[in-house]
């Protein structure tokens, strides 16, 4: 039984993304029944891409006044705001009658947002992903927050930190995304948490004709973001006037917020939603990633790399990923050195070759799904 917090389709934010490639995988190993709760009505096209690796989906919608209300509830006890926005006893009741019909011989939880629906299940092994350090995320995002938003963010990683640490004990197995992330988990056992990277699609490994470039820079993600909001702001703030007037830029992703569509100019193209985004990658000389909020692996620099991009990006974000700089990426930690970089890709054509195929090969080897998910299925198979 996989449980989720939102049905992982489509593939617009990363959670959804790592569920719904690891159900795929699963699903060729073993019989997989989902439970997924939403924010949002969903489509009946979106279950259908899911129908093929599931014996049985199950969807609990979470209304505003379910969402308000747990949230609510939280602020006067010590759990993470966002375990009350997600978790509600009328779903608890239904999914506790599913386990009793389905009776799984293992529950894998995505997300410690979801684990309330399954923690004091003990009729079976279950495993937790984390996947990102989420309050370190939200720690991040403090330091830079002003008055009610900093109060707000400043309790709510603390409420995670110490949530993390005791939904530990709940659960069998962990996992999370990277070796930096583990190490933000605060548990004296933190060493026994699998380290479960993400991967790309098979899709971004096929090899095509030169695609025509007709933007100099991209970046790519879901643009309501708070991480990815800011990283739009820096490359077009920050980064652009220190390059050339000419230099074109794209900025590709689903729900755009007001800040990052008054980015757009004669120099700026924001698309907002793509219907293949592999075409926005490949439509730029190179992929730039100034990432200094959030946690994780970032998907847009596997994809992008996967898919012959050079990319720069900075040492926060290859610490998650672990290629190596001036070989496989390039990194950046300001603005005059991700213009620093720019220039030098454009300057020099054996470095941009380098960069584009030393990158693409180190995907190829360590990121494609069905090797980085064999360690879950074997975790499982315990």
């Amino acid at each position: 039984m996989v449980i989720t917090s939102r049905f992982p389709f489509p593939l617009e934010k990363g959670d959804k993304l790592r569920a719904y490639h690891q159900i795929k995988e699963l699903s060729k190993h073993f019989e997989v029944h989902l439970i997924s709760t939403s924010e949002i009505k969903v489509e009946e096209d979106h279950i259908q891409e899911l129908n093929p690796y599931c014996k049985s989906i199950n969807i609990f919608p979470i209304s505003i006044l379910q969402k308000v209300w747990g949230a609510g509830t939280k602020l006067f006890n010590r759990k993470p705001i966002q375990v009350g926005y997600f978790h509600h006893y009328s779903i608890q009741l239904k999914i506790n009658k599913l386990l009793s019909e389905i009776k799984p011989d293992h529950i894998y939880c995505q997300l410690v947002r979801s684990s309330e629906y399954v923690k004091n299940y003990h009729d079976c092994p279950k495993t937790i992903d984390y996947m990102d350090a989420l309050s370190k995320g939200l720690e991040r995002r403090s330091l830079n927050a002003k008055r009610l938003s900093k109060f707000v963010f400043e309790s709510e990683y603390k409420r995670l930190m110490n949530y993390e640490n005791s939904i530990f004990e709940y659960f069998e197995h962990h996992t999370i995304i990277s070796k930096q992330d583990k190490q933000y988990i605060f548990h004296k056992n933190r060493d026994e948490i699998v380290i479960i990277p993400n991967g790309v699609d098979d899709s971004f490994l096929e090899i095509k004709n030169q695609h025509p470039k007709t933007v100099d820079l991209v970046f790519i993600g879901n643009m309501s973001y708070p991480p990815n909001v800011t990283a739009s702001q820096f490359i077009v703030n920050d980064i652009l006037p220190l390059l050339s007037n000419n230099l074109k830029v794209k900025i590709a992703g689903s729900n755009p917020s007001k800040e990052v569509m008054k980015l757009a100019n004669t120099q700026v193209e924001i698309t907002g939603y793509v219907d293949d985004i592999k075409e926005a990658y490949r439509s730029a000389k190179i992929f730039v990633a100034p990432m200094f909020l959030g946690t994780g692996l970032q998907n847009k620099l596997l994809e992008a790399m996967a898919l012959g991009i050079p990319c720069i990006t900075t040492s926060m974000a290859n610490n998650a990923l672990g290629a190596k700089p001036e070989k496989e990426i390039l990194i950046a930690d300001s603005a005059e050195s991700f213009a620093n970089q720019i220039k030098r890709l454009q300057d020099n054509p054996e470095l941009y070759q380098l960069i584009l195929e030393n990158g693409r090969t180190f995907i190829m080897e360590n990121y494609e799904w069905s090797k980085v998910t064999d360690k879950l299925i074997q975790l499982i198979r315990q």
